[in-house]
């Protein structure tokens, strides 16, 4: 297998389709989901009325009065049922709620406070407190519609439509939570967390558009107008791509981002540079930025690597002590590195539909990857060869596959890995042990 299969190996085979924005920081909230569930769990019920009304209508118009009192003992029987559903759902959904507050409470105590995101992205969950939440409205709903009229002549209406959708709903409920409480015992598991954050990584490296031929963002020139960052202060979560585009194509101008994803945005310094021409209108640049509290996966390629590498400092801390998990998280880096060896870093180009460049996104290059992947895992691993191994396995690992260009960063981080062994180990012996390449650490 060729250096280029194996480092592409993690990418998805399609090219996923990148998100907007807007889409994007969507799931990143939590009342989204339940929200429009609910919503639209009202528009299911004035639907499934009117349809009861019309079968009633219909049954009365047709003389068939005995149907109809059937259907009212029916109405009758299934409020019980339906009342009990109310009251249960509530329940259901605090043992829901508790159940993701100890679990998120244990991963950001257990890994890092970073990880908390995947349980607010977790579809399980939205899907789980959506249904419950829609199944508790449902039933008030029903429990509106049922007429206190008994004559089956002069009845308006029998819930018989809603009283089955409510039963489709309690089952409903019962399938996602079972399914909820596996999917939050799989995201407890350190395994399976460093897997979604590896998995987020590939997403974030494929949607990186690919350079045409011959490179990566070609001479801007000079810069010929600056735009300051007039918002509120907090961190670069993401651009509206293909709004800049839109904009330094109509302007005639190529716009340069000045800061990273995930970089400190203070009000007043410059986040864009043009080339080419004068600064497009504010308005057209509104909401192209967005500024958050926190970094996100949407577009920093940073970010995973970022998290693995406070799982494995954790890890390693005297108060955890776990090198097993170090290791773990390792084997993600490594592989994270691995895909992007021979991908062009430093600067993204965005073109228009013409081919033309009309955007330059700044990225982490090659070397700062590499000191964010393994520079403060190695400073605390000197004490743990679990640890070392695993680190001199798998720079070895990278120094096969990476182009010479790219051997030098690796290069330092394996000598400085050296001399801290050398100064803390007593003997050659211990040495040679902790400096010996092992991809599983010790077994």
């Amino acid at each position: 297998m060729s250096d280029w299969m194996v480092t592409q190996g993690p990418l998805p085979r399609r090219r996923p389709r990148a998100l907007s924005p807007l889409r994007e920081h969507l799931r990143d909230t939590f009342w989204f989901a339940p929200t429009a569930a609910m919503v639209g769990v009202f528009v299911v019920w004035l639907v499934a009325q009117e349809l009861d009304a019309a079968l009633v209508r219909s049954l009365q118009d047709d003389g068939d009065y005995d149907t109809v009192a059937e259907l009212l003992r029916f109405a009758d029987d299934a409020k019980t049922v339906v009342s009990a559903v109310g009251s249960a759902m509530m329940t259901f959904i605090g043992v829901v709620f508790s159940i993701s507050l100890v679990a998120v409470q244990m991963a950001s105590g257990q890994f890092t406070p970073r990880v908390v995101r995947l349980f607010v992205r977790s579809r399980i969950t939205k899907a789980t407190f959506a249904v419950f939440l829609a199944t508790f409205v449902l039933t008030l709903l029903v429990l509106t519609s049922y007429d206190s009229n008994a004559d089956p002549r002069t009845a308006t209406s029998v819930p018989l439509v809603q009283s089955v959708l409510t039963l489709v709903m309690v089952a409903l409920s019962l399938l996602l939570f079972v399914m909820y409480v596996n999917a939050t015992l799989r995201l407890m598991r350190v395994s399976h967390v460093i897997a979604r954050i590896a998995a987020e990584s590939f997403r974030v490296a494929a949607l990186m558009p690919v350079p045409a031929e011959g490179g990566g963002a070609p001479a801007l020139g000079p810069v010929t107008a600056w735009v300051a960052h007039d918002g509120q202060g907090g961190v670069l979560r993401d651009v509206h791509v293909a709004r800049l585009v839109r904009v330094a194509r109509g302007h005639g101008v190529v716009l340069r981002l000045v800061p990273r994803i995930g970089d400190f945005l203070v009000p007043g310094t410059p986040v864009l540079a043009v080339h080419g021409g004068a600064a497009p209108p504010r308005r057209a640049l509104r909401y192209a930025l967005s500024v958050g509290v926190e970094r996100t996966f949407h577009q920093d390629l940073a970010f995973g690597l970022r998290q693995l590498s406070d799982i494995g400092l954790r890890a390693l801390s005297p108060a955890v002590n776990d090198p097993t998990t170090a290791v773990q998280a390792l084997d993600r880096v490594v592989q994270i590195l691995a895909t992007l060896s021979r991908r062009p870093l430093d600067a993204v180009p965005h073109r228009d539909r013409r081919g033309v460049v009309r955007l330059v996104q700044p990225v982490p290059g090659w070397a700062e990857l590499v000191d964010l992947g393994f520079a403060e895992v190695r400073a605390c691993s000197v004490g743990s060869p679990q640890v070392t191994r695993r680190l001199v396995a798998g720079l070895d690992d990278l120094l096969r596959l990476v182009p010479p260009e790219r051997r030098e960063p690796l290069l330092r981080q394996r000598e400085l890995l050296r001399q801290a062994v050398e100064r803390t180990a007593p003997t050659p012996a211990d040495r040679a042990f902790a400096l010996r390449p092992d991809r599983q650490g010790i077994g």
